[in-house]
């Protein structure tokens, strides 16, 4: 299984990064492989509007059933929710503490966004 974790790194002692849609990149891991790959999400990090919904889009053509990250807005939920991926929200200072959170079952599914639009 694919999860995304946002991330501003290119690895997994990277910090994890606490927006969705405006992330610098997304750190796609497959569980199964143990392996990842880096998605860039550069177009979206200083896009005036849709950032959230754009990044939804492009993580969900990847192929992953889970989201790891600090905060997600309402738009970019409903994207996600929509293609079927779970939502996880975590404080969590790396990709690797986060996804160890996620492993161990540590972290609850988000039933909503948990930020208002725009969050910055």
């Amino acid at each position: 299984m694919k999860i995304a974790l946002t991330t501003s790194g290119n690895d997994l002692s990277a910090p994890l990064d606490s927006r969705f849609g405006r992330a610098l990149k997304f750190l796609i891991y497959d569980s199964e492989a143990k392996t990842f790959e880096i998605l860039d999400n550069e177009q979206n990090l200083n896009a005036a509007q849709g950032a959230g919904i754009q990044s939804a889009q492009n993580i969900a053509r990847s192929g992953v059933k889970a989201l790891v990250t600090g905060h997600c807005g309402p738009k970019a939920f409903r994207v996600l929710a929509a293609a079927g991926i779970k939502i996880y929200n975590t404080s969590a200072a790396s990709v690797a503490e986060a996804l160890d959170q996620y492993r161990t079952g540590k972290l609850v599914e988000a039933s909503t966004a948990d930020v208002e639009g725009h969050w910055a």
